[in-house]
């Protein structure tokens, strides 16, 4: 009787000692990547009911910002999402990557509605990003 105890016991400790986060595979990952409109501009769209609220009734308005300042915080912040991802953090939230070049001229207006991607999820979710700044991180 003893022995079937400590049996079992090692099983339940084995099995609640195992990773419960299933490890991302790199060949089925998702990625968000920029893609240029039909009028040559690049262009992000996001689906969600409430951004566009967020958007006209939170969100600072575009010529609060300049585009290397967007661009700067932008690049910080698509590492920190995409570290975010991969490592598996935030799951319930984050379900893709992004894929974002620093080097390429995506305009104003991009940059602009891609931080604030990064400002409606810290608004919706609580979620902190060390790279927006104070005034921008809600809750």
């Amino acid at each position: 009787m003893k022995t079937t105890i400590t049996f079992f016991m090692l099983l339940f400790a084995f099995i609640a000692c195992t990773p419960q986060r299933s490890i991302i595979d790199p060949k089925s990952e998702k990625v968000m990547k920029p893609e240029k409109n039909d009028d040559g501009e690049w262009d992000l769209t996001v689906i969600d009911s409430q951004y566009d609220y967020f958007m006209s009734a939170i969100a600072k308005p575009m010529s609060f910002y300049t585009e290397s300042y967007l661009k700067s915080k932008n690049t910080f912040l698509v590492s920190e999402w995409n570290s975010y991802y991969y490592s598996g953090r935030y799951r319930n939230i984050i379900e893709s990557s992004i894929d974002y070049d620093s080097r390429e001229n995506y305009g104003l207006k991009f940059e602009y509605k891609l931080y604030q991607v990064f400002a409606y999820v810290s608004w919706k979710y609580g979620l902190k990003m060390n790279g927006l700044s104070q005034t921008d991180a809600y809750r």
